[in-house]
């Protein structure tokens, strides 16, 4: 299970959980692609959601301690520190 999206990766891409050979499939072949085609969506919407609360999580976390910077114009005086500097 994916710790963002609540759900298995295999499930958010095929709508259902991995097939693990034993279970009994079933006789029509086209029957529920509506119920099928409705669930993926839902499963994508979801997945969406939880990764944009996740980025926003993940930006907060990241510019907590960001600074905002000064905006220099070209012509604008500023003092340079020679410590680093080598002679």
């Amino acid at each position: 299970m994916h710790s963002s999206t609540k759900t298995l990766p295999f499930e958010a891409n095929y709508g259902q959980n991995p097939r693990m050979g034993f279970e009994v499939r079933k006789k029509e072949k086209y029957g529920g692609i509506e119920k099928f085609v409705t669930k993926m969506k839902e499963i994508q919407e979801e997945a969406k959601v939880a990764l944009e609360k996740v980025q926003e999580e993940i930006k907060k976390y990241a510019n907590r301690k960001r600074a905002e910077v000064n905006k220099y114009k070209v012509g604008d005086l500023v003092m340079l520190s020679t410590k680093n500097l080598k002679y």
